[in-house]
């Protein structure tokens, strides 16, 4: 399957279609296609899976496009100025941010994943609910910001403020600690909890998140007056 990513910092993806071949997306997440690719919307794995997703950041409802002929081509947009990363699953999966799924081939499967331990789950930056992607196949995830990926050796760590993990292999150790020392906690700037990659596995780091970037736009907002 061939695509094309373009738009710089407001991307979108152009998937190519052979005949039969199809890639599945969230209701409403397609921006334009050719004329000969048909559409099935459902709730893909059942109601418990669609609920799922909907608490991962998704719509219950999913859209598989597929193509009645060959040399069809579908393109989906980024809903948030950032970047597009392709993933080839090969057996493996991958954790994500929320709202991080853009689209894939039917081969691989979207589900809730659910953070383990409590504190991680409560400061880790994304709560307690995360998506899992696995299967083999392409998908697409949307990365808010820049992204950095980062090849981690086993048992090299690094720390990243919360929000700011986009999406790991699952090999990957996922954790949250305090910051330590009283006046880091009260004029550090970085929060009370720092997220902790641990290898072996490729990270990819954002540098932007939406709940930030709204936090800085909205004192420029107007005011509703009295």
């Amino acid at each position: 399957m061939r695509y094309e990513i373009f738009g710089d910092n407001l991307p979108a993806v152009t998937v190519h279609l052979e005949n039969g071949e199809s890639i599945y997306t969230q209701s409403g997440g397609m921006t334009w296609m050719t004329s000969n690719i048909t559409m099935e919307t459902n709730m893909k794995g059942g109601l418990m899976k669609g609920l799922g997703r909907l608490i991962s950041g998704e719509s219950m409802f999913m859209a598989t496009y597929t193509a009645a002929s060959s040399g069809q081509s579908i393109t989906l947009a980024s809903s948030f100025p950032g970047h597009i990363i392709a993933l080839n699953l090969t057996g493996g999966s991958y954790i994500a941010q929320k709202n991080a799924f853009l689209c894939a081939q039917p081969t691989v499967e979207l589900k809730t994943y659910v953070v383990p331990g409590l504190k991680s789950g409560f400061f880790g930056g994304e709560g307690f609910i995360m998506q899992e992607l696995i299967g083999n196949g392409l998908v697409f995830l949307e990365v808010d910001g820049s992204v950095k990926e980062i090849q981690l050796a086993a048992g090299e760590k690094m720390k990243v403020q919360t929000g700011n993990v986009a999406a790991f292999e699952s090999s990957v150790k996922y954790s949250a600690e305090a910051v330590k020392g009283f006046a880091n906690i009260l004029f550090g700037g970085e929060g009370l909890f720092l997220s902790t990659v641990e290898g072996p596995g490729k990270v990819y780091l954002q540098t932007m998140t939406a709940p930030s970037f709204a936090q800085k736009i909205i004192p420029f907002l107007p005011q509703k007056s009295n």
